[in-house]
């Protein structure tokens, strides 16, 4: 290949010295060589990535690593050359091809020309791999993330272990993008639709990754071969390719058709759900589908730049540093969370009783079905009611049948695990029960005390509630110590957060039961102190309630909606209202303004929308349309004489400023251990956007903090570097 069509002759190893200073303690993931025979002749130089460590760190690419390669596949280049070798493959340590950049050393550049060092030393190494006069190959032999996925691309071919753990490029999930490569080589082999699941939709859908057989379907990989010899295997199909007896068919390449009509409407496409879903504050999503775009015409050369910009620029800005924050609190503090009891003190739960038997009963029912793997009964106030509840989970379980996600005999087991009953006493050997029951103190206190009489002292009583004082729903009982608070949130199959509400009575071997029962739910379990609206709804409750008091003193709907827009919640205030029901948020600002009058308001215009149940307009999708006129006309109803409407501008500052003066009075009366843990509850349970980093480094970053208490949440700030 001459270097006019070289996508790497813009790099030089001299232009990376200010990144190379940063490489003092990478853990280097090293590029080891060996001469492999071919079945047809000749030599294939194997290149195998290792770090020295275990599986447990995965090998990734810093400074000192990326250089190593790219001087190992200099020195294979000059072979090729010379007749010494016929192709090159490049693999990993067992189970690991790479997981990409060391995010903590990303985290750790200290200019913005120190980051566009970084993503054109990526293109300047990786893209070696294309450019060695021979067939370059990569036998994907175990997880591949992020710039592992790109080493894969800037080779010629692919084969894939079935058994690999995950592949994904979960780049715009933390802020930035695809940038080794990947935002042009994808589209340009799988096709731009293809490319879009990839780069964009999967990691804003949890950071979702593909099992081997997803990304084999999609075309990143041209074989998909079996983990029992699978270096061997990879190999005899190398040498097929070399020598010719194997023809590698691409289906999902992208033909001229896609590029002349399908590539632009696929990008307008995904643009508008993008806008609908998320807003426009997320900025990777939007840098992203700019790249996917124009790699429908540019060079490769050009392409590779392009990723150099975005993601120097992303890299600089705050959202990517916010991210890592947000990264390191889902990975590692969710993990081991604050003042959370010996784990040995936890009692083993053998059966579950559920108290109630509506949908969100039901939902509880038939996730402890699936994650305890324990019997399971639910009750309610006459049969009628719980054989409702017993066909809503029974048709749960036949839909996760038809879905493929349980087989049959998973589901057989589910429903012989599940009973339902009116007779109390069939709940005596339970050893966890819950109640789902109507949100009002006297019924949850009743049914406690009820169920009481049938179970045994150690019995753990759980409840769900979302605002009133746990300690009070068991002050009744003979053992209030057994009480905890356990709140999930809608839908409770996929929202991975738990509060769990630690009260002054609650012992710590209850406590240390509902930490590991969250875990076994597969969920992420916060404690809170026995609080209104413990972590989540109190701060929802403040933005729904100045919300709501805006409309009421004349401020336009849309006013209040732009207001609120650059938090980048994933729903405006009157959106969320809907979802949750008026009747639900009318009385969550009750119990918030009856706790802390002088802060929060109630709002009797919204009891009146809830009694006429109307709020938006909505289309045949169910899709909001905007705010009714009639409810506009019943808020007009509620209007002081007086009232004052707020601009954008005063009712942003009023939002910002009372969100810091409700966080700081919550941290200073210990409703949680750390910030960080406001953060990590509004990530994963109000969807606060991980490129926010969570409330607080977002009211750091727009001076709410300093304006409300003269300080930070965090110190540094969790900002970029331009």
């Amino acid at each position: 290949m001459t270097v006019a069509t070289s996508a790497i002759a813009q790099y030089s190893p001299d232009q990376f010295a200010e990144l190379r200073a940063l490489s003092d303690d990478e853990v280097v993931t090293h590029s080891y060589v060996r001469d492999v025979p071919l079945p047809s002749g000749g030599m294939l130089a194997l290149v195998t990535l290792d770090n020295g460590r275990d599986h447990t760190r995965p090998s990734t690419l810093g400074p000192a690593g990326l250089m190593q390669l790219a001087e190992v596949l200099d020195a294979q280049k000059a072979r090729a050359a010379a007749g010494e070798i016929r192709a090159l493959a490049i693999t990993g340590k067992p189970f690991i091809l790479a997981a990409g950049a060391d995010l903590s050393k990303v985290g750790d550049i200290p200019s913005y020309e120190a980051g566009l060092q970084m993503a054109q030393m990526g293109h300047y190494a990786l893209g070696k791999l294309g450019e060695l006069g021979v067939p370059s190959f990569c036998f994907i032999n175990g997880l591949a993330l992020g710039g592992g996925v790109e080493v894969a691309l800037n080779c010629d071919y692919r084969t894939l272990d079935s058994s690999a753990a995950a592949l994904a490029l979960p780049e715009v999930f933390l802020g930035i993008i695809p940038g080794w490569g990947g935002a042009w080589l994808l589209p340009n082999l799988i096709g731009i639709e293809n490319a879009l699941k990839v780069v964009v939709e999967n990691p804003l859908k949890n950071n979702r990754m593909l099992k081997p057989a997803e990304a084999f379907e999609l075309g990143m990989a041209d074989v998909l071969l079996s983990p029992a010899n699978f270096l061997e295997d990879s190999i005899r199909w190398a040498d097929g390719v070399v020598a010719g007896t194997v023809k590698v068919k691409r289906p999902n390449e992208p033909g001229k058709i896609e590029r002349a009509v399908k590539w632009d409407v696929a990008i307008g496409i995904a643009r508008k759900t993008l806008e609908k879903r998320l807003g426009k504050v997320a900025k990777s999503p939007y840098a992203a589908l700019e790249l996917l775009a124009a790699a429908k015409s540019s060079t490769k050369a050009e392409g590779f730049a392009a990723e150099d910009k975005a993601l120097a620029d992303l890299v600089a800005g705050d959202q990517f540093r916010a991210s890592i924050y947000a990264f390191n609190l889902v990975q590692k503090r969710a993990k081991r969370p604050a003042g959370a009891p010996d784990k040995a003190l936890a009692k083993k739960v053998t059966k579950v009783g559920v108290l109630g038997a509506g949908l969100m009963a039901s939902q509880f029912a038939l996730l402890f079905l699936r994650r305890l793997q324990v019997p399971v009964v639910i009750t309610d106030l006459d049969q009628a009611r719980v054989d409702k509840g017993l066909d809503y989970i029974r048709g749960e379980i036949a839909e996760l049948e038809k879905k493929g996600r349980i087989d049959s005999d998973e589901g057989n087991r589910l429903r012989a695990l599940l009973s339902g009953t009116v007779d109390k006493a069939d709940f005596a050997d339970c050893d966890w029960v819950i109640e789902a029951v109507f949100e009002e103190l006297s019924i949850k206190q009743d049914v406690f005390a009820e169920i009481e009489q049938h179970i045994s002292p150690e019995a753990v009583l759980a409840t769900n509630t979302s605002s009133l004082s746990v300690e009070q729903i068991g002050a009744k009982l003979k053992n209030p110590e057994r009480v905890v608070g356990f709140h999930f949130f809608n839908p409770v199959a996929v929202m991975p957060l738990i509060e769990v509400v630690n009260t002054p009575a609650t012992d710590e071997a209850t406590l240390a039961t509902a930490m590991a029962t969250a875990q076994a739910l597969r969920k992420n379990a916060v404690i809170t102190a026995d609080t209104p609206g413990f972590v989540v709804n109190r701060i929802l409750a403040k933005v729904l309630g100045e919300a709501m008091h805006a409309v009421e003193l004349g401020t336009p709907f849309e006013t209040v909606v732009e207001a609120q827009r650059h938090f980048g919640l994933p729903m405006d205030p009157f959106v969320l209202l809907d979802l949750v029901g008026l009747k639900v948020g009318a009385h969550v600002l009750d119990t918030h303004h009856a706790a802390f009058p002088d802060r929060f308001f109630e709002s009797k215009a919204l009891h009146e929308l809830a009694e006429a149940n109307v709020l938006l307009e909505k289309d045949s999708k169910g899709q909001s349309k905007g705010i009714s006129t009639k409810a506009i006309a019943i808020v007009e109803k509620h209007r002081p004489a007086d009232a004052k409407p707020y601009t954008v501008e005063q009712l942003t500052a009023r939002l910002e400023d009372g969100l810091a003066d409700e966080i700081h009075r919550m941290l200073d009366s210990g409703v949680v251990e750390a910030a960080e843990d406001i953060d990590l509850c509004m990530i994963l349970g109000a969807g606060w956007p991980f490129q926010m980093g969570g409330v607080t480094p977002f009211l750091d970053r727009v001076g709410a903090s300093e304006r409300v208490f003269g300080g930070t949440f965090h110190d540094p700030r969790i900002r970029g570097i331009r």
